[in-house]
């Protein structure tokens, strides 16, 4: 009988920020890891750290690098090239490699030997001459480029000249559900008998929740038991530079407009499992972006793949992915639409039913076992081919 010999584990080295960094590429990085090893990989980490800050990591990661300095990023190529890697997935955004422009990774990727897979989880379509020159330069380097929205292909071979051959979509993963939707997980957070409309992530003013907060009077007006959830922590980022005064304003609008006791803070860096189960217990979502040129929103993802009934901006990543009835798409910076698109789903209880059963159905794709599967597929792929 002829026993099939499985196919060796491919070893991959993941270069992003990592958790316990509360950063949203780094949960997507650690997640990344987890998704592909039990489709036949074995992960390891380099993970990028500012000057003057350190973490408590796993033994996944091989060391650190120090987003400022050149040197570190030299090095840590070398350590790349000696490791026996198949391939590098480079997890890109603006800001973590050598300031705005990504200076520094242009140094490391000309020394390092190996494939390399880059996810760019931001695509601008109006980028600065630097940004765009660096963004160029990264893709020509690739062997593959991941991204997350089919509007980004586009993009990326009109404004960076990319080669679309190398380009592959992959949606931005959402955990397993752990259990059904349901009034059972709205009665275990303390929401039995309100209609909960939710917004979460790292808050920051590009997330326009102060246009959501606006809406509030007219949707309680009609509704009395509706409550606006506002998920997560101020960005760390943000937090630095001017503390809490976004969220401060936040508070100050939702007073202002005499909606105070309809608008709640969960003011922490959440656990996937926890919201998870808000998600689940959410009946209208909401992401009221300000910034169009949004090509990713993990948050989005998030609640697409829990089911939620969904409104929002015209941000390139909602365009994207509620397309055939998956959510309703409104202006940016306008309440009032917010607030229409909200009683709309509420006035209209079997839309509501439809739009959840088809973005229930829609997100399975979404789950993060088929995620991995799918870069497993492209990390082959590309560690196939030669530099």
């Amino acid at each position: 009988m002829l026993i099939r010999k499985s196919r060796s584990p491919l070893r991959v080295l993941v270069m992003s920020t990592y958790v316990p960094r509360e950063c949203g590429i780094a949960t997507y990085a650690e997640d990344v890891v987890h998704a592909v090893e039990p489709h036949g990989a074995v992960c390891n980490v380099l993970a990028m750290e500012r000057a003057g800050e350190s973490y408590t990591y796993g033994d996944r990661i091989i060391r650190t690098v120090l987003e400022d300095q050149v040197d570190s990023y030299l090095q840590a190529a070398e350590t790349v090239n000696h490791g026996r890697f198949n391939v590098l997935s480079l997890q890109h955004e603006f800001g973590i490699y050598g300031g705005m422009d990504a200076d520094h990774l242009l140094h490391f990727l000309e020394a390092v030997r190996i494939p390399v897979v880059v996810t760019f989880h931001t695509v601008v379509r109006d980028p600065s001459p630097a940004m765009r020159r660096n963004q160029q330069l990264i893709a020509q380097r690739a062997n593959a480029i991941v991204v997350m929205n089919g509007l980004a292909v586009d993009i990326l071979r009109e404004i960076y000249d990319a080669d679309p051959g190398k380009v592959h979509v992959i949606h931005h993963g959402a955990p397993v559900p752990h259990r059904e939707r349901g009034d059972e997980i709205k009665r275990e957070l303390g929401l039995d008998g309100r209609r909960v409309i939710t917004t979460f992530g790292l808050i920051n003013p590009t997330k326009g929740i102060e246009y959501m907060v606006q809406a509030m009077p007219e949707i309680v007006r009609q509704y009395p038991d509706a409550v606006y959830l506002i998920l997560g922590q101020t960005h760390p980022v943000l937090r630095q530079k001017e503390g809490e005064r976004y969220r401060d304003c936040l508070t100050s609008t939702a007073r202002e407009v005499g909606v105070e006791e309809h608008v709640r803070f969960v003011n922490r860096y959440l656990t996937k499992e926890e919201v998870v189960s808000y998600l689940l217990a959410t009946d209208t979502y909401v992401t009221p972006y300000i910034n169009l040129e949004q090509v990713t929103s993990g948050t989005l993802a998030y609640a697409m793949g829990m089911g939620c009934p969904i409104v929002a901006t015209p941000y390139l990543h909602a365009r994207y992915l509620l397309q055939d009835g998956r959510g309703l798409v409104v202006p940016a910076r306008d309440p009032q639409a917010l607030a229409a698109a909200a009683l709309h789903l509420f006035d209209d209880p079997a839309l509501m039913a439809r739009m959840e059963r088809r973005n229930w159905e829609y997100g399975q794709a979404l789950l993060w076992p088929l995620v991995g599967a799918e870069y497993l597929r492209v990390f082959r792929q590309a560690a196939g081919r030669k530099r």
